[in-house]
């Protein structure tokens, strides 16, 4: 027998306020499975952290928070099994146990993972590709109430349709993830760093380091560069060049004036993967906590450029700017993914909470890197037109046929995310 459905909220930032009519928790997959068979429109939700209505629908949201937890190490294949609504920071304690580790993670450990997989998350570095390409297999409910294990070696080509898929050809309830030997990271701030340093050395920079950010205000024509190292590697951040700034002589927070202990340990302190590679802490609340987000990834070939391009309209963007972060993305396969299949670099911009002040802003940015191919992340806030999408990701159409064929009568669909693939 169902529960009934619980009252909807918003997402994370407050800027949405869902339209489903309830929110069901499903305890188990049989329930889960009642629940899809009815034929109502469904959206999965996880931990909210999206700027648009991606998880909004006409019918219900679903949960998987409920559903039991699985967390399974596999020490000889080097993989984890999970549930689909644990957050990345969940994995760490019994990844570190048996001496494991995720190769990467995004800014905010507080994400859930399917939701982070649906979307193309990602973290930074050069050889670090979307979280998404770390997903081994995937175990979804589909419309028409199977439980349907979707892999390469079941699905070959297709696979690459499955995993970057804005909830749109099931219900995902667990994952497997790759995983690697545990790793230790020392975080270094370097402050002051001349912005146009950064853009000749653009490359160089974010490849000094196993993961590498750049923050800018876009008021000022300084920098910080957020140095993440991993210890024992010969070709980790050798030389410790700062690039014409220095070291900085305290914690810093991304975002100024927002309190340091939210932010993850620096200054070189050696410290686990799990506890380096985020930005923020999960025992504090994460970036602002009052903020829209937007996001475009350009081809690393391009970066400089865009970054240039930017340039242009940097007193619009600074008017209505926290702070930017800039870093690079391997390349992947996925047909969804905003690398494209190449190497990539992120411009990521975090705004003020002000929807009427920041939309044209960020058209204005969409504007200035259409010329690079830019693609927008899924789960942030922009208007590129469906047109660009399409020509933007060349494998739409083999994605509508899955659509289409996992889900013929759209139980899964929404109006936001079905203009996005041309269904609407």
């Amino acid at each position: 027998m169902l529960s009934g459905p619980s009252p909807t909220g918003s997402n994370w930032a407050g800027n949405v306020a869902f339209q489903a009519t309830g929110v069901h928790t499903p305890r188990s997959v049989e329930e889960l499975q009642l629940l899809v068979t009815r034929g109502d429109p469904l959206r999965a939700v996880g931990s909210r952290h999206s700027f648009t209505r991606i998880a909004d629908t006409t019918g219900h949201q679903v949960s998987m928070t409920a559903l039991p937890r699985v967390l399974e190490v596999d020490t000889a294949t080097r993989s984890v099994r999970v549930s689909a609504g644990l957050r990345y920071g969940d994995l760490a304690g019994a990844l570190s146990q048996a001496g494991l580790a995720l190769p990467n993670l995004g800014s905010l450990p507080h994400i859930s993972v399917a939701g982070s997989c649906a979307t193309g998350t990602h973290g930074s570095g050069m050889r670090n590709p979307v979280l998404s390409a770390g997903v081994g297999s995937l175990t979804m409910v589909t419309a028409g109430g199977d439980v349907l294990r979707v892999d390469r070696e079941s699905h070959g080509e297709d696979y690459a349709g499955f995993v970057i898929a804005l909830g749109r050809l099931g219900i995902v309830t667990e994952l497997v993830l790759d995983l690697v030997p545990a790793f230790e990271v020392a975080q270094t701030v370097v402050e002051d760093v001349a912005e146009e340093v950064a853009v000749e050395q653009l490359p160089a920079i974010l490849a000094a380091a196993y993961s590498v950010s750049i923050f800018t205000d876009w008021r000022s024509e300084r920098v910080q560069v957020w140095v993440k190292e991993q210890l024992g590697r010969t070709d980790g951040w050798s030389g410790r060049p700062l690039w014409g700034g220095r070291l900085a002589d305290g914690p810093r927070h991304p975002i100024a004036g927002m309190p340091t202990q939210n932010a993850t340990t620096q200054l070189g302190i050696p410290g686990p993967w799990s506890k380096r590679l985020p930005h923020f802490r999960l025992d504090f609340t994460p970036s602002s906590g009052k903020e829209l987000q937007s996001e475009y990834v350009v081809p690393m070939t391009r970066a400089a450029e865009a970054w240039q391009a930017l340039g242009v309209v940097r007193e619009r963007i600074a008017r209505v700017l926290q702070v930017s972060e800039v870093r690079a993305i391997a390349a992947d396969d996925l047909w969804l993914s905003p690398t494209g299949g190449s190497p990539s670099v992120a411009f990521h911009f975090t705004w003020i909470p002000d929807t009427d002040a920041v939309l044209p802003v960020a058209a204005a940015v969409e504007q200035q890197l259409a010329p690079f191919e830019a693609r927008p992340h899924w789960g942030k806030v922009f208007s590129t037109p469906p047109s660009a999408l399409a020509d933007l990701y060349p494998r739409m159409d083999d994605f509508r046929r899955l659509v289409t064929t996992l889900d013929p009568t759209g139980v899964f669909g929404n109006e936001l995310v079905d203009t996005w693939i041309g269904l609407r």
